[in-house]
């Protein structure tokens, strides 16, 4: 396990500095919008996460769940951070180096029982290990978002399959013809405690699209003057929409030529047959009346991704209990960009749901909170401190997720208006 464990921290690690190696200095320490840290901030923070956690919290009791000081994130939010005064790319490497040989000190002599439970079956490692993931798919939305010096990206281009053949046509449907189901998870060794306890919950019957809504279904809604048509719209869409001023999803533009798409410095033709990508909860809401539809609940989602009615369990993952990987869906790439549908053939749920992992996070209509039985573990700064109205949950990861992270029970959650996200959606009725 120690040695696992060790080269699972240096892969992250090298993940993490091959993202930010082809940017400017000036851009690292840029905050390139006040929705976003500063990429060293993220640096930094990352390193000193894993002091606390792999380090200092395993000396003694737990203290607190952030690190004081300049990067911990309730200290600075992030719209004051682009005024702090950060330590430059080498600093960060070398603060990094540091920290990590101390680990690996402290891991030689870590006792895998259950004793601790932040060392049972090596789960504080695993958390470790998902901040950073996390904290890289972050980074990638502040790339995303940079202007000026192209992002000369690591980029892994990928020739995808034809489509797998499918009897599913756009826009079909299928059916959930209810009943009592487990969701969540009883797992202590990788999932968080806000996926946390396993419970039965009675759903009702409802139908939920086989594809995630495409650019080309978003176009049609466009046409159609849908963010224009005030009965789309609830009444915190519609404020957000006229203080917005948006007529598109972020990073689409009007040329001569059509609608165009940039992704990461890199500006194409806007492809139908793909996922739209970076919507607010609020335009995802609006299509899906559009539609005739609705967006589906955080559970009507879980239930679509992996319940296995034959056998009566919930699936990990939609294709079984394998972990998620590149090849069996659009997570963890470097090609930096959804993928054409039908292009991961492994990708279907038990109901018949293709790429509810990987692709864009998928909003759902469920505010966060805690489900029956929730128990904070091992610090309320993680999942505690968000639980309310204000949040919307979404689900299943992006291209730009780690596999590490990519499951049915994963809840991720965010402002209703945020579109810097890797997000999109899919309809239920």
């Amino acid at each position: 396990m120690r040695e696992a464990i060790a080269e699972r921290l240096d892969e992250a690690r090298r993940r993490t500095l091959a993202l930010v190696a082809p940017v400017s200095d000036a851009d690292l320490n840029r905050q390139h919008d006040p929705l976003m840290s500063p990429i060293l901030w993220d640096l930094g923070h990352i390193a000193h996460f894993e002091e606390l956690w792999l380090v200092r919290n395993l000396e003694g009791p737990v203290e607190f769940g952030e690190m004081p000081g300049l990067f911990n994130p309730f200290e600075h939010p992030r719209r004051v951070r682009g005024e702090l005064r950060l330590p430059s790319l080498d600093e960060c490497r070398g603060i990094m180096e540091e920290i990590r040989a101390r680990v690996l000190a402290r891991l030689d002599t870590a006792a895998f029982d259950d004793v601790d439970p932040l060392l049972r079956d090596g789960y504080v490692y695993e958390m470790v290990l998902q901040h950073e993931y996390q904290h890289g798919e972050t980074i990638l939305q502040t790339l995303q978002l940079k202007q000026g010096t192209p992002y000369e990206a690591p980029r892994a281009p990928r020739d995808y399959p034809l489509p797998a053949p499918s009897n599913a046509r756009r826009g079909e449907m299928v059916h959930f013809g209810g009943g009592r189901v487990l969701v969540g998870t009883g797992d202590r060794r990788v999932a968080y405690d806000n996926e946390r306890p396993a419970h039965e919950i009675d759903v009702a019957p409802f139908s939920i699209d086989v594809y995630p809504v495409t650019n080309g279904d978003f176009m049609e809604f466009m046409r159609d003057d849908g963010y224009a048509r005030r009965e789309l719209w609830s009444d915190d869409g519609w404020t957000w929409l006229t203080d917005a001023h948006v007529a598109a999803p972020k990073y689409w533009t009007l040329s001569a030529d059509g609608w165009c798409n940039r992704v990461m410095d890199s500006v194409s033709p806007i492809d139908p047959d793909r996922p739209v990508c970076h919507v607010c909860y609020h335009e995802a809401e609006a299509f899906a009346r559009y539609a005739g539809k609705r967006l589906p609940t955080e559970q009507e989602w879980e239930v679509a991704a992996g319940w296995d009615q034959a056998s009566r369990r919930m699936r990990a993952f939609p294709w079984g209990d394998e972990p998620a990987s590149p090849s069996r869906a659009n997570v963890d790439q470097l090609a930096f960009d959804v993928a054409p549908l039908g292009a991961f053939s492994g990708n279907w749920s038990p109901l018949g749901c293709y790429g509810m992992i990987g692709d864009v996070w998928e909003w759902t209509s469920s505010d966060f909170v805690p489900y029956p039985g929730y128990e904070t573990f091992p610090y309320k700064e993680y999942s505690q401190v968000f639980f309310g109205s204000e949040y919307k949950v979404l689900r299943g990861g992006s291209w730009a997720t780690r596999s590490g992270v990519a499951r049915n029970s994963f809840r991720n959650w965010d402002y209703p208006i945020r579109r810097q996200i890797f997000s999109g959606f899919r309809c239920a009725r």
